[in-house]
Protein backbone atom coordinates (compact mmCIF):
# COMPACT_ATOMS: atom_id res chain seq x y z
CA UNK A 1 0.00 0.00 0.00
CA UNK A 2 3.34 2.24 0.22
CA UNK A 3 3.34 4.94 -2.77
CA UNK A 4 0.10 3.37 -3.86
CA UNK A 5 -1.03 6.72 -5.54
CA UNK A 6 2.69 8.21 -6.22
CA UNK A 7 1.61 10.83 -3.58
CA UNK A 8 5.67 12.83 -3.11
CA UNK A 9 5.13 13.07 -7.47
CA UNK A 10 2.00 14.59 -7.67
CA UNK A 11 2.74 17.35 -4.87
CA UNK A 12 5.75 17.86 -6.62
CA UNK A 13 4.09 18.60 -9.76
CA UNK A 14 1.46 20.65 -7.62
CA UNK A 15 3.65 22.54 -6.04
CA UNK A 16 5.08 23.88 -9.26
CA UNK A 17 1.48 24.87 -10.41
CA UNK A 18 0.28 26.56 -7.26
CA UNK A 19 3.37 28.84 -6.53
CA UNK A 20 1.03 32.08 -6.46
CA UNK A 21 -0.97 30.21 -3.15
CA UNK A 22 2.52 29.22 -1.02
CA UNK A 23 3.82 32.67 -1.87
CA UNK A 24 0.58 33.81 -0.48
CA UNK A 25 0.44 31.81 2.48
CA UNK A 26 3.81 32.82 3.58
CA UNK A 27 3.21 36.68 3.45
CA UNK A 28 0.02 36.06 5.52
CA UNK A 29 1.90 34.50 8.37
CA UNK A 30 3.15 37.84 8.92
CA UNK A 31 0.12 39.32 9.91
CA UNK A 32 -2.25 36.79 9.62
CA UNK A 33 -2.33 34.20 13.24
CA UNK A 34 -0.59 31.01 11.38
CA UNK A 35 -2.01 32.61 8.11
CA UNK A 36 -5.45 30.89 7.94
CA UNK A 37 -8.56 32.22 9.13
CA UNK A 38 -9.77 29.38 10.38
CA UNK A 39 -7.09 27.02 11.88
CA UNK A 40 -8.76 23.62 10.02
CA UNK A 41 -7.31 24.67 7.25
CA UNK A 42 -4.14 24.47 7.99
CA UNK A 43 -4.85 20.80 7.36
CA UNK A 44 -4.72 20.95 3.24
CA UNK A 45 -1.67 19.46 2.47
CA UNK A 46 0.77 20.55 1.03
CA UNK A 47 -0.35 24.26 1.95
CA UNK A 48 -2.93 26.40 2.30
CA UNK A 49 -4.82 27.23 -1.25
CA UNK A 50 -5.44 30.93 -2.14
CA UNK A 51 -8.59 30.99 -4.44
CA UNK A 52 -9.95 33.85 -6.70
CA UNK A 53 -12.98 32.65 -7.99
CA UNK A 54 -15.58 29.79 -8.24
CA UNK A 55 -18.78 29.20 -10.45
CA UNK A 56 -20.78 26.25 -10.20
CA UNK A 57 -19.46 22.77 -9.29
CA UNK A 58 -15.79 24.39 -10.00
CA UNK A 59 -13.30 26.85 -8.20
CA UNK A 60 -10.07 28.52 -9.26
CA UNK A 61 -7.06 29.42 -7.50
CA UNK A 62 -4.97 32.53 -7.74
CA UNK A 63 -2.70 30.09 -10.04
CA UNK A 64 -5.51 29.72 -12.66
CA UNK A 65 -5.76 26.25 -12.11
CA UNK A 66 -9.63 25.19 -12.04
CA UNK A 67 -10.79 21.90 -9.80
CA UNK A 68 -13.80 19.98 -9.73
CA UNK A 69 -15.23 21.33 -5.83
CA UNK A 70 -16.13 18.87 -3.50
CA UNK A 71 -15.53 20.75 -0.47
CA UNK A 72 -18.18 23.33 -1.07
CA UNK A 73 -16.41 25.73 1.68
CA UNK A 74 -16.87 22.96 4.38
CA UNK A 75 -20.65 22.49 2.93
CA UNK A 76 -22.71 26.02 2.84
CA UNK A 77 -22.33 25.87 -1.26
CA UNK A 78 -25.71 23.51 -1.95
CA UNK A 79 -25.94 25.07 -5.19
CA UNK A 80 -22.69 25.44 -5.79
CA UNK A 81 -20.17 28.51 -6.44
CA UNK A 82 -22.30 31.92 -7.32
CA UNK A 83 -25.52 30.46 -7.86
CA UNK A 84 -27.56 32.67 -10.06
CA UNK A 85 -30.43 33.11 -7.90
CA UNK A 86 -28.43 33.79 -5.08
CA UNK A 87 -26.41 36.70 -6.64
CA UNK A 88 -29.74 38.47 -8.28
CA UNK A 89 -31.30 38.15 -4.66
CA UNK A 90 -27.90 39.76 -3.05
CA UNK A 91 -27.32 42.47 -6.04
CA UNK A 92 -31.53 43.51 -5.24
CA UNK A 93 -30.42 43.87 -1.64
CA UNK A 94 -27.22 45.27 -1.74
CA UNK A 95 -28.98 48.71 -3.23
CA UNK A 96 -31.14 48.92 -0.33
CA UNK A 97 -28.98 48.46 2.59
CA UNK A 98 -26.63 45.98 4.09
CA UNK A 99 -27.88 46.00 7.47
CA UNK A 100 -30.16 47.82 9.88
CA UNK A 101 -30.63 46.49 13.14
CA UNK A 102 -33.84 46.78 13.04
CA UNK A 103 -37.04 44.38 11.69
CA UNK A 104 -37.66 44.00 7.60
CA UNK A 105 -39.94 42.34 5.52
CA UNK A 106 -37.19 39.59 5.02
CA UNK A 107 -37.72 37.92 8.49
CA UNK A 108 -40.77 37.13 7.76
CA UNK A 109 -40.09 35.71 4.91
CA UNK A 110 -37.66 33.43 5.40
CA UNK A 111 -39.41 32.52 8.85
CA UNK A 112 -42.07 31.55 7.26
CA UNK A 113 -40.40 29.65 4.95
CA UNK A 114 -38.50 27.87 7.42
CA UNK A 115 -41.67 27.15 9.03
CA UNK A 116 -43.25 25.55 6.23
CA UNK A 117 -40.61 23.01 5.53
CA UNK A 118 -38.92 22.29 8.95
CA UNK A 119 -40.95 19.46 10.68
CA UNK A 120 -39.78 20.81 14.64
CA UNK A 121 -40.95 24.22 12.96
CA UNK A 122 -43.70 26.78 14.89
CA UNK A 123 -40.96 29.01 15.54
CA UNK A 124 -37.73 30.13 14.16
CA UNK A 125 -34.97 32.83 15.34
CA UNK A 126 -31.83 33.95 13.93
CA UNK A 127 -28.25 34.04 14.46
CA UNK A 128 -24.80 34.38 12.39
CA UNK A 129 -22.84 30.79 12.87
CA UNK A 130 -23.53 27.29 13.67
CA UNK A 131 -21.48 27.97 16.61
CA UNK A 132 -23.23 30.71 18.14
CA UNK A 133 -27.21 29.13 17.31
CA UNK A 134 -25.92 25.94 19.64
CA UNK A 135 -25.06 27.85 22.34
CA UNK A 136 -29.13 29.59 22.07
CA UNK A 137 -30.21 26.30 21.69
CA UNK A 138 -28.44 25.16 25.06
CA UNK A 139 -29.04 28.10 26.95
CA UNK A 140 -32.94 27.38 25.72
CA UNK A 141 -32.64 24.07 27.02
CA UNK A 142 -31.37 25.24 30.55
CA UNK A 143 -33.94 27.15 30.76
CA UNK A 144 -36.57 25.41 29.79
CA UNK A 145 -35.91 22.44 32.42
CA UNK A 146 -33.91 24.35 35.13
CA UNK A 147 -31.07 21.90 34.50
CA UNK A 148 -27.30 22.98 33.71
CA UNK A 149 -25.68 19.67 32.31
CA UNK A 150 -26.47 18.77 28.48
CA UNK A 151 -25.61 14.88 26.63
CA UNK A 152 -23.43 14.87 23.93
CA UNK A 153 -21.82 12.13 21.83
CA UNK A 154 -18.36 11.58 21.50
CA UNK A 155 -17.07 12.56 17.98
CA UNK A 156 -19.80 14.96 17.58
CA UNK A 157 -18.85 18.79 16.63
CA UNK A 158 -21.34 21.85 18.12
CA UNK A 159 -18.83 24.47 17.74
CA UNK A 160 -15.56 26.11 18.69
CA UNK A 161 -16.81 26.99 22.19
CA UNK A 162 -15.53 25.61 25.12
CA UNK A 163 -18.63 24.51 26.24
CA UNK A 164 -19.38 21.88 23.46
CA UNK A 165 -16.01 21.25 22.23
CA UNK A 166 -15.32 18.48 23.92
CA UNK A 167 -14.27 14.92 23.34
CA UNK A 168 -14.71 16.27 19.41
CA UNK A 169 -11.83 14.16 17.89
CA UNK A 170 -9.90 12.09 21.03
CA UNK A 171 -7.40 9.83 20.10
CA UNK A 172 -6.92 6.54 21.65
CA UNK A 173 -4.68 7.73 24.08
CA UNK A 174 -6.91 10.55 25.15
CA UNK A 175 -10.15 8.09 25.49
CA UNK A 176 -7.80 5.92 27.72
CA UNK A 177 -6.85 8.68 29.83
CA UNK A 178 -10.01 10.64 30.18
CA UNK A 179 -12.52 7.79 30.24
CA UNK A 180 -15.98 8.83 30.20
CA UNK A 181 -15.29 12.40 31.07
CA UNK A 182 -14.95 15.23 28.64
CA UNK A 183 -11.93 15.68 26.48
CA UNK A 184 -10.76 19.28 26.13
CA UNK A 185 -9.78 19.77 22.59
CA UNK A 186 -6.93 22.32 22.63
CA UNK A 187 -4.93 24.38 24.97
CA UNK A 188 -6.35 26.89 26.84
CA UNK A 189 -9.93 25.21 26.71
CA UNK A 190 -11.32 23.97 29.82
CA UNK A 191 -13.01 20.25 30.26
CA UNK A 192 -16.74 21.26 30.52
CA UNK A 193 -17.83 19.70 32.83
CA UNK A 194 -21.80 20.64 32.02
CA UNK A 195 -21.39 17.99 29.68
CA UNK A 196 -22.00 14.14 29.73
CA UNK A 197 -20.64 12.15 27.13
CA UNK A 198 -22.10 9.32 25.54
CA UNK A 199 -21.26 6.62 23.01
CA UNK A 200 -23.02 7.38 19.11
CA UNK A 201 -25.36 4.14 18.06
CA UNK A 202 -25.16 2.97 21.88
CA UNK A 203 -28.22 2.74 23.72
CA UNK A 204 -26.16 1.10 26.74
CA UNK A 205 -23.94 4.46 26.85
CA UNK A 206 -27.11 6.60 26.90
CA UNK A 207 -29.09 4.96 29.43
CA UNK A 208 -26.33 4.61 32.01
CA UNK A 209 -25.19 8.52 31.29
CA UNK A 210 -29.44 9.07 32.06
CA UNK A 211 -29.22 6.68 34.93
CA UNK A 212 -26.15 8.53 36.58
CA UNK A 213 -27.20 12.00 35.67
CA UNK A 214 -31.00 12.29 34.38
CA UNK A 215 -32.00 14.81 37.01
CA UNK A 216 -29.45 16.68 35.81
CA UNK A 217 -29.81 17.08 32.18
CA UNK A 218 -31.60 19.84 30.28
CA UNK A 219 -30.77 17.99 26.84
CA UNK A 220 -29.05 15.72 24.18
CA UNK A 221 -27.77 17.22 21.47
CA UNK A 222 -26.64 15.21 18.71
CA UNK A 223 -25.89 15.40 15.05
CA UNK A 224 -28.53 13.45 13.50
CA UNK A 225 -25.96 11.90 11.18
CA UNK A 226 -22.27 11.95 12.28
CA UNK A 227 -20.98 14.33 9.24
CA UNK A 228 -18.12 15.68 11.49
CA UNK A 229 -16.33 12.46 12.44
CA UNK A 230 -17.55 9.59 9.75
CA UNK A 231 -20.47 10.93 8.29
CA UNK A 232 -22.04 7.32 10.39
CA UNK A 233 -25.66 7.22 10.35
CA UNK A 234 -27.84 6.32 13.15
CA UNK A 235 -28.55 2.90 13.68
CA UNK A 236 -32.38 1.87 12.93
CA UNK A 237 -34.57 2.69 15.99
CA UNK A 238 -31.65 5.12 17.91
CA UNK A 239 -33.24 8.53 17.12
CA UNK A 240 -36.29 7.09 18.20
CA UNK A 241 -34.74 5.80 21.19
CA UNK A 242 -33.64 9.37 21.82
CA UNK A 243 -36.82 10.73 21.09
CA UNK A 244 -38.61 8.52 23.72
CA UNK A 245 -35.59 8.84 26.35
CA UNK A 246 -35.27 12.65 26.77
CA UNK A 247 -38.91 12.94 26.50
CA UNK A 248 -39.31 10.73 29.30
CA UNK A 249 -36.94 12.06 31.24
CA UNK A 250 -38.13 15.28 30.66
CA UNK A 251 -34.66 16.86 28.85
CA UNK A 252 -34.83 18.23 25.09
CA UNK A 253 -33.91 16.45 22.49
CA UNK A 254 -31.59 18.77 19.75
CA UNK A 255 -30.69 17.86 16.17
CA UNK A 256 -28.09 19.83 15.07
CA UNK A 257 -28.67 20.03 11.66
CA UNK A 258 -25.56 22.61 10.80
CA UNK A 259 -24.23 20.01 8.15
CA UNK A 260 -27.58 17.76 7.43
CA UNK A 261 -29.90 20.90 7.18
CA UNK A 262 -31.06 21.66 3.77
CA UNK A 263 -29.17 19.20 2.66
CA UNK A 264 -30.33 15.64 3.13
CA UNK A 265 -33.40 17.28 2.30
CA UNK A 266 -35.34 20.59 2.48
CA UNK A 267 -36.57 19.18 5.61
CA UNK A 268 -33.07 18.26 6.52
CA UNK A 269 -32.54 15.02 8.60
CA UNK A 270 -35.42 15.32 10.93
CA UNK A 271 -37.85 14.79 7.76
CA UNK A 272 -35.11 12.07 6.01
CA UNK A 273 -34.95 9.98 8.98
CA UNK A 274 -38.83 10.67 10.36
CA UNK A 275 -37.66 11.77 13.71
CA UNK A 276 -38.76 15.42 15.05
CA UNK A 277 -36.97 16.82 17.78
CA UNK A 278 -37.81 19.64 20.19
CA UNK A 279 -35.46 22.12 18.92
CA UNK A 280 -32.83 22.09 15.56
CA UNK A 281 -30.04 24.46 14.88
CA UNK A 282 -29.31 25.43 11.30
CA UNK A 283 -26.15 26.79 9.15
CA UNK A 284 -24.04 26.08 6.50
CA UNK A 285 -26.31 25.76 3.46
CA UNK A 286 -29.54 27.33 4.83
CA UNK A 287 -28.39 30.80 2.97
CA UNK A 288 -26.64 28.99 0.22
CA UNK A 289 -22.80 30.36 1.10
CA UNK A 290 -23.74 33.59 3.20
CA UNK A 291 -23.43 33.89 7.07
CA UNK A 292 -26.48 32.84 8.45
CA UNK A 293 -27.63 30.69 11.14
CA UNK A 294 -31.19 29.50 12.61
CA UNK A 295 -32.94 27.77 15.65
CA UNK A 296 -36.33 26.36 14.91
CA UNK A 297 -38.20 24.75 17.75
CA UNK A 298 -41.99 23.95 18.37
CA UNK A 299 -43.93 26.57 19.77
CA UNK A 300 -43.95 25.24 23.91
CA UNK A 301 -39.59 24.89 23.23
CA UNK A 302 -39.13 28.14 21.56
CA UNK A 303 -41.34 30.37 24.23
CA UNK A 304 -38.55 31.53 26.33
CA UNK A 305 -37.41 33.45 23.80
CA UNK A 306 -41.05 34.57 22.40
CA UNK A 307 -41.83 35.75 25.68
CA UNK A 308 -37.93 37.16 26.86
CA UNK A 309 -37.26 35.58 29.53
CA UNK A 310 -33.93 33.79 27.78
CA UNK A 311 -32.22 36.64 26.07
CA UNK A 312 -31.39 36.00 22.44
CA UNK A 313 -29.14 38.48 21.29
CA UNK A 314 -26.75 39.81 18.03
CA UNK A 315 -25.98 43.09 16.13
CA UNK A 316 -26.47 41.31 12.93
CA UNK A 317 -28.82 38.83 13.30
CA UNK A 318 -31.78 38.79 10.44
CA UNK A 319 -28.95 40.79 8.34
CA UNK A 320 -30.70 41.51 5.29
CA UNK A 321 -28.24 40.19 2.88
CA UNK A 322 -27.76 36.98 4.49
CA UNK A 323 -32.16 36.70 4.65
CA UNK A 324 -31.62 37.45 0.80
CA UNK A 325 -29.66 34.99 0.04
CA UNK A 326 -31.56 32.74 2.15
CA UNK A 327 -34.37 33.19 0.84
CA UNK A 328 -33.26 32.56 -2.76
CA UNK A 329 -31.66 29.61 -2.03
CA UNK A 330 -34.44 27.50 -0.13
CA UNK A 331 -36.93 29.07 -3.09
CA UNK A 332 -34.56 26.96 -5.87
CA UNK A 333 -34.30 24.10 -2.98
CA UNK A 334 -37.89 23.66 -3.06
CA UNK A 335 -38.58 24.46 -7.01
CA UNK A 336 -40.14 21.21 -9.16
CA UNK A 337 -40.69 19.22 -6.02
CA UNK A 338 -37.52 19.51 -4.72
CA UNK A 339 -35.93 17.45 -7.61
CA UNK A 340 -32.48 19.11 -6.71
CA UNK A 341 -32.48 16.46 -4.06
CA UNK A 342 -33.26 13.55 -6.25
CA UNK A 343 -29.95 14.51 -8.27
CA UNK A 344 -27.85 15.14 -5.82
CA UNK A 345 -28.45 11.85 -4.34
CA UNK A 346 -28.11 10.03 -7.37
CA UNK A 347 -25.44 12.19 -8.34
CA UNK A 348 -23.73 11.17 -4.92
CA UNK A 349 -24.35 7.62 -5.04
CA UNK A 350 -22.74 7.75 -8.74
CA UNK A 351 -19.67 9.15 -7.46
CA UNK A 352 -18.64 7.42 -4.67
CA UNK A 353 -19.88 4.05 -6.01
CA UNK A 354 -17.06 4.60 -9.08
CA UNK A 355 -14.29 5.92 -6.83
CA UNK A 356 -14.79 3.29 -4.36
CA UNK A 357 -14.49 0.71 -7.76
CA UNK A 358 -11.55 2.31 -8.83
CA UNK A 359 -9.66 1.95 -5.47
CA UNK A 360 -10.75 -1.75 -5.10
CA UNK A 361 -9.60 -2.16 -8.56
CA UNK A 362 -6.04 -0.63 -6.99
CA UNK A 363 -5.92 -3.02 -4.04
CA UNK A 364 -7.09 -0.21 -1.43
CA UNK A 365 -9.29 -1.62 1.56
CA UNK A 366 -12.15 1.34 1.49
CA UNK A 367 -15.37 1.74 2.59
CA UNK A 368 -18.11 4.25 2.50
CA UNK A 369 -20.52 5.69 4.77
CA UNK A 370 -23.44 8.37 4.67
CA UNK A 371 -26.08 9.92 2.10
CA UNK A 372 -25.87 10.73 -1.60
CA UNK A 373 -24.88 14.73 -0.82
CA UNK A 374 -22.82 14.09 2.09
CA UNK A 375 -20.46 11.21 2.73
CA UNK A 376 -17.41 9.63 3.84
CA UNK A 377 -14.87 7.69 2.41
CA UNK A 378 -12.97 5.62 4.98
CA UNK A 379 -9.77 3.34 4.16
CA UNK A 380 -10.52 0.87 6.84
CA UNK A 381 -11.86 -2.57 6.64
CA UNK A 382 -15.42 -2.13 8.19
CA UNK A 383 -17.78 0.66 8.35
CA UNK A 384 -17.62 2.41 11.22
CA UNK A 385 -20.58 2.43 13.71
CA UNK A 386 -19.31 4.73 16.32
CA UNK A 387 -16.73 7.38 16.43
CA UNK A 388 -14.20 5.39 17.69
CA UNK A 389 -14.55 2.69 15.32
CA UNK A 390 -13.12 5.46 13.45
CA UNK A 391 -10.27 5.90 14.78
CA UNK A 392 -9.04 2.68 12.12
CA UNK A 393 -8.92 4.83 9.54
CA UNK A 394 -5.66 5.13 7.29
CA UNK A 395 -5.37 8.99 7.44
CA UNK A 396 -2.12 8.69 5.89
CA UNK A 397 -3.21 7.42 3.15
CA UNK A 398 -6.16 9.42 2.99
CA UNK A 399 -3.97 11.94 3.02
CA UNK A 400 -1.84 11.05 0.20
CA UNK A 401 -4.99 9.86 -2.03
CA UNK A 402 -6.40 13.92 -1.52
CA UNK A 403 -2.97 15.45 -2.87
CA UNK A 404 -2.83 13.04 -5.56
CA UNK A 405 -6.19 14.47 -6.55
CA UNK A 406 -5.65 18.03 -6.26
CA UNK A 407 -2.73 17.34 -9.10
CA UNK A 408 -5.90 15.81 -10.98
CA UNK A 409 -8.11 19.13 -10.36
CA UNK A 410 -10.51 17.42 -7.98
CA UNK A 411 -10.53 19.46 -4.69
CA UNK A 412 -11.70 17.40 -1.71
CA UNK A 413 -11.65 17.86 2.07
CA UNK A 414 -8.46 16.61 3.89
CA UNK A 415 -11.01 14.64 6.55
CA UNK A 416 -12.34 12.07 3.71
CA UNK A 417 -15.55 13.63 3.97
CA UNK A 418 -17.42 14.66 0.24
CA UNK A 419 -20.12 17.23 -0.79
CA UNK A 420 -22.07 17.01 -3.44
CA UNK A 421 -24.15 20.11 -4.70
CA UNK A 422 -26.94 21.30 -7.40
CA UNK A 423 -24.19 22.23 -9.30
CA UNK A 424 -22.54 18.88 -9.82
CA UNK A 425 -22.89 17.50 -12.94
CA UNK A 426 -22.90 13.71 -14.68
CA UNK A 427 -19.13 14.79 -16.34
CA UNK A 428 -18.29 16.04 -12.68
CA UNK A 429 -18.97 12.19 -11.62
CA UNK A 430 -17.29 10.71 -14.49
CA UNK A 431 -14.16 13.06 -14.55
CA UNK A 432 -13.77 12.43 -10.66
CA UNK A 433 -14.29 8.95 -11.07
CA UNK A 434 -11.59 8.76 -13.99
CA UNK A 435 -9.05 10.82 -11.63
CA UNK A 436 -9.18 8.08 -9.33
CA UNK A 437 -8.56 5.46 -11.83
CA UNK A 438 -5.26 7.69 -13.53
CA UNK A 439 -3.99 7.56 -9.59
Amino acid sequence: MVNVFNAARHEESFRKKAAGSLTRFEEAKASLAGGVSSGLRRAQRPFPMYFESGSGSKIRDVDGNAYIDYTLAWGPLILGHAPEPVNQALASQLLKGHTWGAQHDLEIEVSRLLTSVIPCASRVCFANSGTEIVQVALRLARASTGRAKFLKFEGHYHGWDDSVLVSYHPSAAEIERYGDAPVPAGSGQRAHQDAVIAQWNDRASVEAAFAAHGSEISCVICEPMLCNSGCIEPLQGFLEFLREITRSNGSLLIFDEVITGFRLSLGGAQEHYGVTPDLATFAKAIAGGLPLSAMAGTEEAMEPIASGRVVHAGTLNGNPLALAAAAATIRTLAADGGSAYARMWRLGLELREGMQYQLKRKGVVVCVTGGGPVFQLHFQKSAPVTYRDTLAHDRALYSDFAMALLDEGILALPDGRWYVSAAHTEDDVRKTIDAVGRL
